[in-house]
């Protein structure tokens, strides 16, 4: 299968990329940074989702993985929303898609951290749906993940400074972040193998929205 991966030249969308070519797929890597990586069945196209005219022609693909996205700058909207709609739209018109997966967060439905980027992430689910709703007739799976905490470099300023990875911990359940090859797997799922599943948002966060304890109550004597 050929795949198209925005963002691929960033921790996430590298180690899914791989991935893919791992499985013998051929992958599409769309990202303003060079290339990652030099394997014969990888094409980089150094372009910016912002700007839809720069988008590749790609014709033949049957997966978008739309993970390319900014966070805590003034472009978080443009790019993380307005760019990952420039793509889906384009793609769903000039290829044969048989799946579509967004990289949201978790702070799209906690409201958490920074306030462009969690509206950016929270507008990608309501478009997520939007698209499903829309390719359903075709029998398109279209799906997003929310990761929580993820180790990759973007994160070394808090995983590398201890009161505040300690603070991170304290309210993460299971005591720890997800690793670039774990979030594979969930694509590697969600577009390879799914087929009954769509218009889906999981949220893989180590339990830190849903498990944390809120209630208070004083304890009897």
């Amino acid at each position: 299968m050929k795949i198209i991966i925005t963002g691929s030249s960033g921790d996430i969308g590298k180690a899914v990329a791989l991935r893919f070519l791992s499985l013998g797929h051929t992958v599409y890597g769309i990202d303003l940074k060079p290339a990652e990586i030099s394997e014969s069945n990888y094409i980089h196209f150094q372009a910016d989702i912002k700007d839809i005219s720069a988008l590749p022609d790609i014709d033949d693909a049957e997966i978008l993985f739309n993970n390319a996205g900014l966070q805590n700058s003034d472009d978080d909207i443009e790019n993380n929303l307005t760019g990952t709609i420039n793509v889906t739209e384009k793609y769903i018109k000039s290829c044969k898609l048989t799946s579509i997966l967004f990289n949201a967060s978790v702070s799209a439905v906690s409201g958490q951290e920074f306030p462009k980027y969690a509206a950016s992430k929270a507008g990608m689910l309501g478009y997520m749906k939007n698209v499903a709703i829309r390719l359903a007739p075709l029998g398109v799976t279209v799906n997003a993940i929310s990761p929580g905490g993820v180790y990759t470099s973007l994160n070394n300023p808090v995983m590398n400074d201890k009161e505040s990875w300690e603070k991170i911990m304290q309210v993460t359940p299971l005591k720890k972040w997800m690793t670039v090859n774990e979030l594979a797997d969930w694509v590697e799922f969600l577009t390879l193998k799914n087929r009954s599943m769509s218009g889906q948002n999981i949220i893989i966060d180590n339990g830190e929205y849903d498990l944390n304890p809120t209630f208070v109550w004083r304890e009897e004597e």
